[in-house]
């Protein structure tokens, strides 16, 4: 039988122990190094889109501001305060842009009404619903360049839809050519060459939209109004709050092409908008700096619109 030499058998007391100690103060140090990194990964996976928005977001509007304040011409980088914007305030065409503004926001609950009860018709299966998904997201792709020559020819004066309205025994509208019809025209126009977006982002939501709940309205009785209102908005206030915060921004900032095509900013300025506006100014009238004004302003009133929107939303939410 083999003996075991003394050097096996002699082990120092607390060897053990001593062992076990290292392997967990190793274990320690390296899930304190993995606590470290996940604590930091999510920072470090930011870091790039925040340093994108950065570079090219935030501080192009901090230059913009700043260069609000120079003046224009000989006055090119000479600081002149708030005079460009006193100029905007007492500008008639600027002025008529900020209350169109206004008229967007008040028909901002239709553009988004519009693309809701569509989707939720799509979403309850409504017979052809399959073709509806891909008809109504079909005027999104088309170029706004392309829409506004469409809707010239058919609300020409002498286009069909007068040709339509005359044998229905109406007289003939000038759609594009009364200034207070012009701007109606153009966000009806804008609004049906827009919303397939807005769709697709209802029926996104309507895919977290508990079944159950339209089951049980199904089986008290609820009618098609009363789901809508009770069961599908307070179940959608996430999505219906997003879809009415890009609806706002894309009319303000997305409506320059069928401008451009449709109207031109006429007839007598009755169709300005800021980003119209500002186009103007800057490329027409070769004053940079009043357009940055006006970029400035058209930027405190989106923040404050879309505020209000998301604060509004928030409390009829809780109230329901």
């Amino acid at each position: 039988m083999p003996i075991e030499s003394p050097s096996r058998l002699a082990r120092p007391a607390g060897s053990g122990r001593a062992g076990a100690a290292s392997v967990t103060h190793r274990g320690r140090r390296w899930d304190a190094r993995g606590w470290r990194a996940e604590r930091f990964a999510p920072y470090v996976l930011v870091a790039p889109a925040v340093l994108i928005i950065v570079v090219l977001r935030l501080w192009p509007l901090v230059l913009g501001v700043n260069f609000s304040f120079t003046g224009d011409g000989e006055l090119n980088g000479t600081p002149v305060g708030l005079s460009n914007y006193l100029e905007l305030a007492g500008d008639p065409l600027f002025r008529t842009s900020l209350r169109n503004v206004g008229l967007l926001v008040l028909l901002l609950p239709v553009a988004v009404a519009i693309p809701g009860l569509l989707a939720t018709f799509i979403y309850l299966r409504v017979p052809g619903h399959r073709v509806y998904r891909s008809v109504y997201f079909f005027p999104a792709v088309l170029s706004p360049v392309i829409v506004g020559a469409i809707f010239n020819l058919l609300l020409g004066y002498d286009g069909p839809l007068n040709a339509l309205l005359g044998t229905a025994g109406v007289g003939p509208v000038d759609w594009l050519g009364d200034p207070g019809v012009a701007m109606f025209t153009v966000v009806g126009v804008h609004i049906w060459a827009t919303f397939g977006m807005a769709l697709v982002v209802f029926l996104a939501g309507f895919s977290t939209l508990d079944a159950s709940l339209l089951d049980a309205a199904r089986v008290d009785g609820a009618s098609l109004r009363r789901t809508i209102w009770h069961v599908i908005i307070p179940s959608l206030t996430r999505t219906i709050q997003f879809v009415f915060v890009t609806t706002m921004i894309g009319m303000l900032t997305s409506m320059f092409g069928l401008l451009f095509v449709m109207t031109n900013g006429g007839p007598e300025g009755s169709t300005y908008l800021p980003e119209f506006y500002i186009w103007h100014q800057q490329g027409q009238m070769n004053q940079p700096a009043l357009a940055s004004a006006a970029s400035t302003v058209l930027f405190v009133v989106m923040l404050v619109v879309g505020l209000l929107q998301i604060t509004l939303l928030r409390r009829s939410g809780r109230q329901d």
